[in-house]
């Protein structure tokens, strides 16, 4: 759930909590008034007839008969004598046997009660008083006078009905409303949202979020202080990329002259085995300074999105197959590396670039893969892509290490690193998961500890003519 819906439901229900306890308070408030003014009536009807009331002679109630009696037609009114006999009733009810309120008739206390009266018209609602006669000690009778509460029940149910209503429709505006009002709160967040993905997808850090609004509020001091981030990680970004470009153009010249110098020692120095051994292991070592220096200027080439792509039809299979023969050099008969299945394969890319994937992903194999080990590739097509395969039978890469392994000099603590010639993972993942993405595909790796690893290369089959698909290259990340 978004965080303008749940904005936009917690206002609403605030207003619909504070909207339901006022109308409870006016409902409770209306019922009250009225119900006082009906108590207040049945004690002025009362404070009429107990003048008309009195004891004759034989002990018996007797009722003066008045004019509130004949007259009354809200106010129903019964005097009861000993033993529940009815000894005056007004004209409305003359007719009813029985109390208005048989309960309240037992009741040695004047009562008010709410009571449903059943009689052959039909069940009437009334609001009853219920006032004992009493005789010195003794209670002689009881007068019950009562008033129809029909007009308090309409009243109250149009009210009810009425503040239903309102509730409902506040609710509604005031959902509207935090709708709208959160909306325009949160898009200039929407804003940050969109660039900061544009930017992790074009890793272009020199992108700013723009912001009309007032710089001192919270969201403008959230833009302010993003931007001042993208700005400082930009500034750290060319720091790094300077620096890798520089270090790659210093360290080609001494590497040129320690190569020049081993040769020359080679022609001019003694045939002492351990001599030659010793020059064997310095022009290997300058020979990997030097491919690595390469990685590196490639690296400060594609961060600085210097690094073009030369899109044409790459006929991958065939590019596969000059690949396998160099590698195989490679392998000798240390390993056996092996072609699974090739399919004709079409797509659209650089090839230079395309075969340095390959011959980075297979190298890696070859280099991880345990002596009389085995390294399978495999080329086919899964709907519009392509799929290269490179899986090898070596240690494996641990659990902890596979989210890092196309980070740039990364190198994991576990056996896969600990080969013979101490070579990590190093640039080449880096650089061959720039090449993949760039060419609009992925890479997959799925590893397990001492069952090998399963390198898997997806790219789109071309569709058409290259310049159609031309892309210019995204920076690493």
């Amino acid at each position: 759930m978004s965080l303008r819906v749940r904005l936009s439901l917690l206002y609403t229900s605030i207003v619909g909590g504070i909207l339901l306890l006022f109308g409870v308070a006016i409902y409770g408030a209306v019922r009250f008034t009225l119900i006082s003014q009906m108590d207040s009536l049945l004690k002025r009807t009362a404070s009429d007839l107990l003048p008309n009331v009195y004891v004759d002679t034989s002990g018996q109630l007797s009722v003066i008969r008045s004019p509130t009696l004949d007259f009354s037609t809200d106010v129903f009114v019964q005097v009861w004598g000993r033993g529940n006999r009815l000894r005056d009733a007004s004209p409305n009810v003359s007719q009813l046997n029985r109390p208005l309120d048989a309960i309240g008739l037992q009741s040695s206390e004047p009562v008010f009660r709410d009571v449903n009266l059943t009689t052959e018209m039909g069940t009437a609602h009334l609001r009853v008083l219920t006032i004992p006669l009493v005789l010195g000690d003794r209670q002689v009778g009881a007068l019950q006078i009562g008033s129809s509460l029909a007009v308090l029940d309409a009243t109250q149910q149009t009210l009810l009905l009425v503040l239903g209503i309102g509730v409902i429709i506040s609710m509604s505006v005031a959902g509207l409303m935090a709708w709208v009002s959160t909306r325009q709160a949160l898009t200039p967040l929407e804003a940050v949202t969109q660039t900061a993905l544009q930017i992790t997808r074009a890793d272009d850090l020199s992108r700013r979020i723009p912001y009309q609004g007032p710089a001192e509020d919270e969201v403008g001091q959230l833009i302010n202080a993003f931007n001042q981030t993208l700005g400082r990680l930009e500034n750290l970004f060319h720091t790094q990329r300077r620096f890798l470009a520089d270090v790659g153009h210093e360290l080609r010249t001494p590497l040129t002259v320690i190569k020049g110098n081993v040769d020359l020692m080679r022609r001019i120095a003694p045939k002492d085995a351990d001599l030659v051994e010793s020059m064997d292991s310095i022009e290997s070592e300058s020979d990997r300074l030097t491919r690595m220096v390469g990685d590196l200027l490639l690296l400060a080439q594609a961060e600085s999105g210097k690094l073009p792509l030369d899109r044409r039809l790459v006929e991958l299979d065939t590019l596969l197959l000059e690949v396998m023969q160099q590698m195989k050099v490679l392998a000798r008969e240390r390993l056996k590396l092996n072609l699974s299945d090739i399919d004709q394969v079409l797509v659209c890319g650089d090839k230079d670039r395309l075969k340095q994937v390959m011959v980075n992903l297979i190298d890696n194999a070859i280099h991880y893969t345990p002596k009389g080990g085995e390294v399978v590739v495999g080329l086919g097509k899964s709907g519009y892509q392509a799929r290269l395969t490179v899986s090898d039978n070596g240690p494996g890469i641990p659990p902890e290490d596979l989210p890092h392994i196309f980070e740039r000099f990364y190198r994991g603590e576990k056996s896969r690193t600990r080969t013979r010639d101490g070579k990590g993972f190093g640039l080449g993942l880096s650089i061959a998961y720039w090449i993949v993405r760039n060419h609009g595909g992925k890479i997959e790796v799925d590893s397990r500890n001492g069952r090998g690893t399963t390198f898997c290369v997806w790219l789109p089959l071309a569709q058409g003519n290259c310049k159609d698909e031309l892309t210019e290259p995204a920076n690493m990340a």
